[in-house]
């Protein structure tokens, strides 16, 4: 069995419309329908809690006009009830505002533009399946629901039952409105006049209605949601550059974060980063980490919950069938997933090799921003758990690598990032058998050894931080030594089973960049590698060269261009020194934007630019998804070389902008417990606001193995 992905699974969402708020999301076609032959629907707690949601005038379905989302939880449709016999066109106009809450509320206006009355019979069809997220995604619904219908004053109750797992959901009309299979509604709009009515779904949880949403009314009244997205924009940075289309890039990135946020069930105040809607509107160990470690000069507090999270999450048994272990770190938690299609059977599924060093280096990050020592020091525990999985779990075999290999037939197959069932593939094309060591994983266990031992550095625990730093230089060592490809200038993308190179040339060696784990007389054929016409296809660096035996420009892994991908690389770019290189993938990157809105998606394909001038969008593409989100913040801040370190009592910069991004004006920046204001022009910067005795500094923040050797030196 091919363990789940999004690549084998996934229904297209051409043409829908998609709102979020929190893990609940609404899923409809262009002029507001719920339609299920369709991954559609409204969801709540991973449940489909409304599968069909049709409205007609006058039995007629309406035609779309035009959508525009208001905020992540709000849309406006507006659309025509289609001509009458013997009407050259109709008089009638629908509106239809939505808010997604907990459940949604819509009120619909039907407006007459004619000069005489119109009766109108407006109806709107309702039904639910109750079907797991994972049915939807793969259009296969499995269960089918025993259902009650019954009336209570002007609501409707459905009930449905399988096997002894019951659910419900209320359908709430107004008074005016008859409730029966369906809600129907007669009236009489008067010439030039309008009427309308606000409907209800709302799910029933331990037998009781779910705090409603409430829709805003016709007054300027806040909703709840209004006043959860009010205090996110307070708490963030407001930017203002040169180039128009950059800044409505990056402040589309700030919205895009904000309705992905999510609360933790445990700790209502801890907010944490989704992975991506609309599929995954929960916590990931993977997405939610690089996501939240991406948005630290926006919001410092998303990575300290997204860690806090997943420490409390963190593996303490060994379950085959979870994948759990003791001290890793989760792949995803479902909340309320048939085990017949959670992953792994569970709620929760840690099927993922890169999380847990991800933990650590994400935690050595949020360390530099100001935190209480104390809260730090918290999960202090866990990263050492951590530490422990990778030593004893991570690398069974013992031969200095981490490696895996799901253990059981209901898990991913691969588990890196590229966790697509062929995402690991040899340059003919031949798929690596597991187990499998990827390249970008020991960078990130590299990165791992020196970010813990860094953290043991400041708090005087030598001792630890000399074993954790000679840890990472014999990984270095070793990975160098067996990953190199001489005869090809890169880096073999894993060592398979046999510990063979798999020699495919893809993008995860450029995340090796990043940690630092390449040999600096190899960077420069890496990176002329990945700038070449067979990796960079205008848009960006693709996730496998086009001379490879598995590439296909329209698939998920082998091929495609991931924008989140892309930013990792371009941080490893600037690591290395090679800022030409850095500048044109941003660019790229931050150009696509300007064909979807300013959104980036969580991928495109790997069409040249040459070929297509514009981005070609990959069909089942999350949007907004968060690690994509977030790469427009990476991408700016990696130029700007901004790096704050609160303990070390400075920022660094050092800015390399293009000239065509323009000026940068960014004011509310968190840093510590104050808000900055920062100023770039060209190459030129001023910081102003800085907590009481930290300076700015022009310059990049020394590496953590050059700190240590710094301080080894003034001993």
């Amino acid at each position: 069995m091919a363990g789940w992905n999004a690549d084998t699974a996934a229904a297209p969402l051409s043409a829908a419309v998609t709102l979020v708020e929190g893990s609940n999301f609404c899923i409809s076609s262009a002029n507001g329908d719920i339609i299920p032959e369709y991954p559609h629907g409204v969801f709540f707690e991973d449940t489909r809690i409304l599968s069909r949601w049709i409205l007609t005038v006058n039995g007629q379905l309406v035609e779309p006009l035009a959508t525009e989302i208001k905020e992540p939880y709000r849309a406006l449709f507006a659309g025509r009830v289609p001509r009458s016999e013997g009407l050259t066109e109709s008089p009638l106009i629908v509106e239809r505002l939505r808010e997604v809450g907990a459940g949604i509320q819509e009120r619909i206006t039907v407006r007459n533009y004619s000069g005489q009355p119109v009766e109108c019979l407006v109806g709107m069809t309702v039904e639910t399946d109750f079907a797991d997220l994972f049915e939807v995604k793969e259009a296969r619904i499995q269960r089918r629901w025993n259902e009650t219908r019954e009336l209570d004053r002007d609501s409707l109750v459905i009930r449905g039952t399988w096997r002894d797992v019951s659910k419900g959901v209320v359908i709430t009309a107004g008074r005016d409105a008859v409730v029966t299979e369906a809600l129907t509604y007669r009236t009489t709009i008067e010439p030039r006049g309008h009427w309308s009515a606000l409907l209800s779904v709302a799910p029933l949880v331990n037998g009781a209605v779910a705090l409603a949403p409430h829709a805003r009314p016709e007054t300027d009244a806040l909703t709840p949601r209004d006043r959860r997205r009010r205090e996110w924009v307070a708490k963030i940075p407001v930017l203002q550059m040169g180039n128009r289309s950059i800044e409505r890039t990056l402040r589309r990135s700030y919205d895009d974060l904000g309705s992905l946020r999510i609360e933790d069930p445990g700790h209502p105040n801890r907010v944490v980063v989704a992975a991506g809607a609309p599929w995954f509107m929960t916590l990931f160990g993977r997405d939610s980490l690089w996501a939240s470690a991406m948005a630290l000069p926006v919001d410092p507090s998303l990575a300290l919950g997204t860690l806090q999270t997943l420490g409390d999450r963190q593996g303490r048994v060994v379950d085959p069938m979870s994948e759990e272990e003791p001290g890793k770190i989760l792949h995803e938690v479902r909340l309320d997933v048939s085990s017949a299609l959670a992953l792994g059977g569970k709620s929760t599924y840690y099927g993922s090799i890169d999380a847990t060093p991800l933990f650590l280096m994400v935690l050595g990050e949020v360390s530099r921003w100001g935190f209480a020592k104390e809260t730090i020091a918290a999960l202090q525990p866990n990263a050492d758990r951590a530490l422990g999985w990778i030593v004893d779990y991570g690398d069974k075999d013992g031969d200095g690598f981490v490696e895996y290999e799901r253990l059981n037939d209901r898990g991913l197959i691969n588990q890196g990032w590229k966790d697509s069932w062929d995402g690991i593939n040899f340059a003919d094309g031949t798929l690596a058998e597991p187990p499998i060591a990827l390249c970008e994983v020991q960078g990130y266990v590299y990165g791992a050894f020196l970010a813990s031992a860094w953290m043991a550095y400041e708090t005087g625990d030598l001792a630890k931080a000399s074993e954790l730093r000679d840890r990472a230089a014999r990984l270095k060592r070793q990975f160098n030594e067996q990953f190199w490809l001489p005869d090809k200038g890169y880096y073999a993308v894993a060592l398979d089973k046999d510990k063979r190179p798999v020699d495919a040339c893809a993008s995860n060696m450029g995340h090796c960049l990043t940690t630092g784990i390449v040999d600096k007389d190899k960077a420069p054929s890496v990176v002329e590698r990945l700038m070449s016409p067979e990796m960079f296809s205008g848009w960006g660096v693709r996730t496998l060269a086009t001379d490879m035996g598995a590439y296909h420009p329209a698939s998920y892994h082998n091929g495609s261009v991931w924008p989140h991908d892309n930013a990792i690389i371009q941080v490893g770019l600037m690591r290395y020194g090679f800022v030409a290189e850095a500048q044109r993938i941003s660019t790229a990157l931050l150009e696509a934007a300007e064909f979807s809105d300013g959104r980036l998606p969580e991928l495109f394909c790997g069409f040249s630019r040459e070929d297509f001038t514009e981005p070609v969008a990959y069909p089942t593409a999350c949007s907004p998804q968060a690690w994509a989100a977030t790469a427009p913040i990476m991408l700016v801040t990696t130029l700007m070389r901004y790096d704050p370190d609160v303990s070390l009592r400075g920022i660094w910069m050092d800015p390399v902008l293009p000239e065509s991004y323009g000026d940068l004006h960014i004011t509310n920046a968190p840093v510590g417990d104050a808000r900055i204001t920062i100023d770039i022009s060209g190459s030129g910067f001023s910081v102003k606001g800085l907590p009481d005795g930290m300076t700015a500094r022009r310059g990049y923040l020394p590496w953590v193995g050059d700190l240590m050797e710094q301080g080894r030196s003034q001993q």
